[in-house]
């Protein structure tokens, strides 16, 4: 197995490989992060780790309880998530490596980068000015029928899709979806409405197989409950939303 020491980002998301995650940087630990990355070439990945929070706060809580405007901010790199950091974190997440780094005027970030492989997150330092976690990169087995199952994934995320966004809405059309079946058990799982450890769940999976599977049975469930519902928004499920750190 491939270990590697990167630097830890925690999110109130899942990442999932080959999605796109733009992010809003802030804080000062995310910043100096940042200014980290950027000293890597260009020509070379600016990898980090994203992980999801377990039980913690994706912004640093400005005193215990309710946030108060007036106290001052809890501060460190693992600020919000305890003595024991990686007890908040969900032990399996995603590399992302970032295309985009762009520095504002006051010093935040905007950031644009793309999950690329399932990481296992095996210990979490937090000694220097942000976040680092070793991880162990976690193969993607393909599991037995999982083309088979990609296909009814896609029949069944099609009928979800249209029962989520209307019927009158515009649909994904054949040619807008890809065939591969790890590529599609990550397509659904991050395009589909569901909470955060549903998505979590998915992401670990053992393999692409059982991806689909879990996949097929939450469509199916889904879409039979908006079926009975009277009427829904219009969702576009290709914009992504943009993560605050």
């Amino acid at each position: 197995m491939t270990t590697a020491r990167l630097p830890l980002f925690p999110l109130n998301a899942v990442l999932f490989p080959g999605l796109v995650l733009p992010l809003n940087v802030f804080e000062e630990r995310y910043r100096a992060m940042m200014r980290e990355l950027l000293t890597i070439d260009a020509s070379e990945p600016r990898r980090f780790a994203v992980v999801a929070i377990r039980d913690g706060r994706e912004v640093a809580p400005t005193a215990p309880g309710m946030p108060d405007q007036t106290a001052l901010p809890e501060k460190g790199p693992a600020a919000g998530f305890g003595s024991d950091p990686i007890q908040s974190f969900h032990r399996v997440g995603c590399i992302a490596d970032a295309a985009s780094i762009r520095e504002r005027a006051n010093g935040s970030f905007e950031v644009m980068a793309t999950g690329t492989t399932r990481v296992k997150l095996l210990s979490v330092d937090a000694s220097g000015p942000f976040l680092t976690a070793e991880v162990e990169e976690i193969p993607e087995e393909q599991g037995e029928e999982a083309g088979t199952l990609a296909e009814g994934v896609l029949r069944a995320f099609r009928s979800y899709q249209k029962r989520l966004a209307g019927a009158r809405e515009r649909s994904l059309t054949t040619s807008e979806l890809p065939d591969e079946p790890s590529v599609v058990s990550y397509l659904v799982a991050a395009a589909a409405v569901l909470d955060t450890p549903s998505k979590q769940r998915l992401l670990q999976a053992p393999d692409t197989a059982t991806r689909l599977r879990e996949e097929l049975t939450l469509l199916r469930a889904e879409t039979a409950v908006l079926r009975h519902l009277p009427s829904l928004p219009a969702v576009d499920l290709t914009k992504a939303p943009t993560y605050p750190n």
